[in-house]
């Protein structure tokens, strides 16, 4: 959902970003538009249940570090704030302490959720794929998760598929029966 109807600076969107009427909103920048990020309940705990798994497969092996919907990181010049993401310790030994994360994340999970416009998902999509980053898109109404990664062809997975954290998190399985229990 955009913001505003115009095309902006990235200079303008940090500037809107910081007025106190806008303090407390979810603002992502993409394709030159301020978006508001706007979910609802359960595409809200898919995301949690998918962080949740993540966060209790990293605990106390020194991989790296999993970020939640306030974690914004810097994606091609724009600004984006994934449901999940990863970043491995190898890349980024401390956690980010900037508003924006400078690096891409190894992983970012995309929960859809009604709102979302497809341009907007496609922009992020490709920009991700751009710096690197493997990508989920999750759908909760068709319960798949796509697995996007540069230079491979698309991964879809159903029903009581497990999802495999690939290079990026050795070992770990997803189980998409837990993530989209209701």
């Amino acid at each position: 959902m955009a913001v505003h109807e115009k095309l902006y600076t990235i200079e303008e969107f940090e500037h809107l970003v910081m007025l106190p009427e806008n303090r407390d909103r979810k603002l992502e920048y993409i394709g030159g538009e301020i978006i508001e990020v706007v979910s609802n309940n359960y595409s809200s705990k898919v995301a949690a249940n998918i962080l949740i798994a993540i966060g209790m497969y990293i605990k106390g092996k020194n991989l790296g570090d999993v970020t939640g919907a306030d974690g914004g990181y810097v994606i091609s010049g724009e600004r984006y704030i994934p449901d999940v993401a990863f970043i491995a310790r190898q890349r980024q030994p401390q956690p980010s302490h900037e508003t924006w994360n400078p690096l891409a994340p190894d992983l970012a999970v995309e929960v859809l959720s009604p709102t979302d416009d497809e341009r907007d998902v496609a922009i992020k999509v490709a920009n991700y794929l751009a710096a690197n980053t493997v990508v989920w898109l999750v759908s909760p109404t068709e319960q798949r998760l796509s697995v996007l990664a540069p230079g491979q062809p698309v991964k879809h997975y159903y029903g009581e598929s497990e999802v495999p954290g690939g290079n990026i998190l050795p070992d770990f399985r997803l189980q998409l029966r837990d993530i989209f229990e209701e």
